[in-house]
């Protein structure tokens, strides 16, 4: 039996044209958006995810506060910290006065209704894939005066696009089961997640489907019936800790002996920063291992 979970918490189309639809599931009440997106004024601009971070770096925005997390760039080592990208600490956003809090809408059902309550004016972007990265920085670049550096950026993805979708081929890819697991347990990535956007970018055949979740829970009896090619391990966070669980439970749970992908060495586990909760810049990265692994000398 499958169960649809909240983990804590399509082919590609080149975006050319900037667009707030689309991207931003909640645009922001009593914000001054036309002096944003004309470049004038005054912005303070909060980003609440380890993504959202990395969209406004590469734009070269300014930000007024930023999650607690490690590694993020150096040019907000000195920016309030707000919390974690789940639990946002409300109180020090609200002192920062924000014209806008912009996070992932992965966790749009849990948090918009306190940033409502809060009276936080709250976007949520839609990083749940490589396209859903490109319009969010097409939204933020048009409203905050960094069209030009959108507009590279946004070239930059469509020159590579071309140049991965030409290797391809046409090709269809292998029967991929995808499982991002924490310690102690595990769930199933679905095409609207992250790790499986990647997938069917790829070519491969997601047999996780779920028509509303990113993550689903089901028994591995289920899973064996999917009858995956390849099984592709990823991690939450604690990677470590999770490589220990997944061997652990590939090893102890004897179900996992008759999957033919266990059968055949096709088991992989792969950088959880890479094959993340939300797409990132690094899915270049995962497209070249993707297309390795679905059609290398060792794919099918």
């Amino acid at each position: 039996m499958r169960r649809s979970v909240r983990f804590f918490f399509v082919p590609l189309v080149l975006a050319l044209a900037f667009c707030g639809a689309g991207c931003v599931n909640q645009r922001p009440e009593g914000t001054d958006v036309l002096a944003a997106e004309n470049g004038a004024g005054e912005y303070r601009l909060v980003a609440t995810s380890r993504a959202t971070v990395e969209i406004c770096s590469r734009l070269g925005l300014e930000l007024a506060g930023a999650p607690a997390l490690e590694g993020l760039p150096e040019r907000y080592a000195a920016v309030p910290r707000t919390g974690s990208p789940m639990s946002p600490d409300l109180e020090s956003i609200k002192l920062i006065a924000p014209t806008e809090v912009a996070g992932p809408d992965m966790l749009e059902s849990e948090l918009a209704p306190a940033y409502a309550n809060a009276g936080l004016p709250a976007t949520f972007l839609n990083l749940r894939t490589v396209q859903g990265l490109y319009d969010s920085v097409a939204y933020l670049g048009a409203k905050y005066g960094a069209r030009e550096e959108a507009e590279a950026l946004l070239a930059e993805y469509g020159e590579r696009l071309a140049e991965l979708e030409a290797k391809r081929n046409g090709r269809t890819g292998p029967r991929v089961l995808i499982l991002m697991g924490m310690p102690g347990a595990y769930v199933a990535c679905t095409a609207r997640s992250y790790p499986g956007n990647l997938v069917e970018a790829c070519g491969g055949v997601n047999v996780a489907a779920d028509p509303t979740e990113g993550f689903v829970t089901w028994n591995t009896e289920d899973l064996l019936l999917t009858d995956p090619d390849i099984i592709l391990r990823t991690a939450h966070a604690l990677p470590d800790l999770v490589a220990e669980m997944f061997a652990r439970e590939f090893a102890e749970n004897d179900i996992w002996k008759h999957f033919r992908a266990v059968q055949a060495g096709r088991v992989y586990d792969l950088d959880y920063t890479v094959f993340a909760t939300s797409a990132n810049f690094r899915w270049p990265e995962a497209f070249d291992l993707l297309e390795e692994l679905f059609y290398g000398e060792s794919g099918s």
